[in-house]
């Protein structure tokens, strides 16, 4: 599988002076959100959203000064988001370390998620970056909307494989997709290859969500041992809704109501992911994965041969195939 250093290898460069522009985007005169911008900074993950940004722009021209601005508009909303969801949800580690409110409370943390945010808009702003601006709020209002879909249909547990889709297309998908539009819209003004780079982006987006869906089940390939985090939170991810869709009516009322009523039973939750397993719901949704796989990779297929879309296709690959 390719590593990610083999898949930065050909925007290397413009990842190193990334940095330097992203640090610079955060900057603030407030010493309190000064010392945590640049702890989030110190934390920052694999970087895969501005790496989707650089390489979709190689793809289709020469890396521009625009470039730069949609990935650190991109990376502000993406941490933006990070900082709320962790409040959402409680959560006080991130990435192996304490999140935001787990040392600065709530209130704070909610504070500086509107900061990231109002800086990316302010960004587009201050750089005529109308067209960006256009792409990646477009993308904020559909990770909103994904998630109070996703919270809505929590309630009753009766997501169908459709809702699943527009809510993961909505919620995960739409960032992606919006790293390769705006990557794309950054060096050229061609309308349709947007959209071709928007549509490549939302299928990898979704082949990237049911890869975390099967890391709750665990797997023959070494994911390892099952979480069942999902089914604690009542999440109906990909492989519960196949195995729902294939049950008999008693059977489904039995499994919907471990999931409603004994979600806090690591036993109960055992018996939900062994039913998942045993009803070819991995199976099913490793299949679909990798179908949104090839759809993405058909897309780059149209694309003149160059080592951007090489790097693209490894990070297609890495996507479906990493171990976390």
């Amino acid at each position: 599988m390719s590593k990610v250093a083999d898949i930065k290898a050909p925007i290397s460069e413009e990842m190193r002076l990334f940095e330097t522009h992203f640090k610079e985007s955060m900057k603030s005169n407030t010493p309190l959100l000064d010392k945590i911008t640049h702890y989030i900074i110190k934390r920052k993950g694999k970087q895969m959203r501005p790496m989707f940004v650089f390489l979709s722009a190689k793809l289709c021209g020469e890396v521009t000064e625009a470039s730069y601005t949609a990935a650190s508009m991109i990376e502000l909303l993406h941490t933006a988001t990070l900082v709320h969801d962790d409040v959402v949800d409680d959560a006080y580690r991130r990435r192996g370390f304490f999140s935001v409110n787990a040392l600065w409370k709530n209130k704070i943390a909610v504070l500086v998620g509107d900061y990231l945010l109002s800086r990316g808009l302010l960004m587009s702003v201050e750089n005529n970056a109308f067209e960006l601006l256009r792409i990646i709020t477009n993308a904020v209002r559909e990770m909103s909307e994904g998630e109070l879909l996703q919270i809505e249909k929590a309630r009753k547990l009766n997501i169908t494989e459709d809702v699943y889709f527009e809510i993961i297309r909505r919620k995960t998908a739409s960032l992606i997709a919006a790293c390769c539009e705006s990557g794309a819209a950054s060096v050229q003004g061609d309308k349709s290859i947007q959209e071709k780079m928007r549509l490549f982006g939302e299928k990898v987006g979704i082949a990237f969500q049911i890869k975390d869906d099967l890391f709750d089940y665990g797997s023959d390939d070494n994911i390892g041992k099952p979480t069942g985090i999902d089914i604690k939170e009542r999440k109906m991810t990909l492989p519960l809704i196949y195995a729902l869709n294939m049950s008999k009516k008693s059977e489904r009322k039995r499994i919907i109501n471990i999931i409603k009523n004994h979600n806090e039973n690591p036993k109960k939750v055992q018996e939900v992911i062994q039913y998942v397993v045993n009803s070819k719901g991995l199976t099913y949704s490793t299949k679909i994965m990798l179908q949104y796989s090839e759809e993405a990779l058909l897309l780059l297929n149209e694309f003149p041969d160059s080592d951007a879309k090489e790097s693209l296709k490894k990070l297609v690959h890495y996507t479906i195939n990493r171990k976390k």
